[in-house]
């Protein structure tokens, strides 16, 4: 059985995984250097590739070693990384680092589209999917609905036009002086609110499927200037269901006009949020299919999925070549 590992570093986690052709992930090891980035408010990019620096050899140690492999000569077959898209920096110490391991091994390697890998992600934990199936695949950088049509064969519906429902989280977060990272500072605080406290205004109501959240970021700033007083939790609540409410509308026009689908699946980072997360069950329980929802561990960027995808990419493209460069602005409309 072929053995892969994996490296990802589109952003500012080094994670490296050992996952096997059967996609048993036999080490998985994530190095963030969030702590890094906190007092900015958001991810500096020369900070980020210089923690890549300090910690891509050991995290993919680490990995090899929880493998039970021989970090010095591991029976790898194959090298899959993030080419793209991500921070330029960040992705070109991971990609030079599989380079030097194919060559020195022996071995191919093979460049993996991140946004392909969250698509691979729920066929780590959930071996026996159907399709078609679509998937909302949001975060920090993205937010697109995606049609699947098996393993590596999917569609771009639509897409975000401007900010990623990530990014405007982080941003009313910032806004409203929450930690970074915004996102689960959010979800936090809008448990204990009231939806609807604030109005505010739900963007896209068209029958197409795109996003767009800078104007809610934008209607919040506004809004919390006119009503001081309201509270903090409230804000929180507001935003967040207006922002499930886009994700989810958009979500129930796929499930309508795709009348043979067989489940729906959540990806990305901000598909740990818990009002999305119920939407999405509530969704699939009234058109009658399956919902696909990622564990936390499978919503962060991880080197896992890169490996998913990256065994199906080799099988089916066979390796790239030792002069594959970076992409940071690498669609997902592009592989096939």
């Amino acid at each position: 059985m072929a053995l892969v590992l994996a490296i990802e570093t589109s952003c500012d986690d080094t994670a490296a995984a050992v996952v096997d052709s059967a996609l048993h992930v036999h080490s998985s090891v994530i190095e963030s250097s969030i702590d890094l980035h906190r007092p900015f408010g958001g991810v500096v990019p020369e900070l980020a590739g210089r923690a890549h620096l300090s910690t891509i050899g050991p995290v993919v140690r680490r990995a090899l070693v929880d493998a039970g492999l021989n970090p010095h000569a591991p029976a790898i077959d194959v090298v899959a990384v993030t080419s793209g898209p991500g921070l330029i920096g960040s992705l070109l110490i991971g990609l030079s680092a599989a380079k030097a391991f194919a060559l020195a091994w022996e071995v191919p390697f093979v460049g993996v589209n991140h946004l392909e890998g969250h698509l691979f992600a729920p066929l780590l934990e959930r071996p026996g999917l159907e399709w078609p199936m679509v998937t909302l695949l949001v975060s920090g950088g993205h937010s697109m609905l995606v049609l699947q049509h098996g393993p590596g064969v999917h569609e771009v519906l639509g897409e975000t036009i401007d900010d990623a429902a990530g990014e405007a989280y982080d941003k009313v977060a910032r806004w409203l002086g929450l930690p970074y990272p915004g996102g689960p500072e959010i979800d936090r605080l809008a448990a204990e609110g009231t939806p609807g406290a604030l109005k505010l205004p739900i963007s896209m109501t068209g029958d197409d499927f795109d996003f767009s959240f800078s104007g809610l970021k934008t209607a919040v700033v506004r809004a919390t200037e006119k009503n001081p007083d309201v509270a903090l939790a409230d804000v929180a609540s507001s935003f967040q269901a207006a922002v499930a409410e886009q994700l989810l509308r958009k979500l129930r026009r796929a499930l309508e006009v795709h009348s043979d689908l067989k489940g729906v699946a959540l990806a990305g980072g901000v598909a740990a949020n818990s009002a999305l997360r119920h939407g999405v069950e509530g969704l699939a329980g009234e058109f009658g299919v399956a919902s696909f929802l990622p564990s936390m561990a499978m919503c962060t960027d991880n080197a896992a999925m890169i490996a998913a995808a990256g065994l199906y990419r080799f099988a089916h493209g066979g390796p790239s070549d030792f002069s594959l460069s970076a992409r940071p602005n690498w669609p997902l409309s592009e592989v096939s």
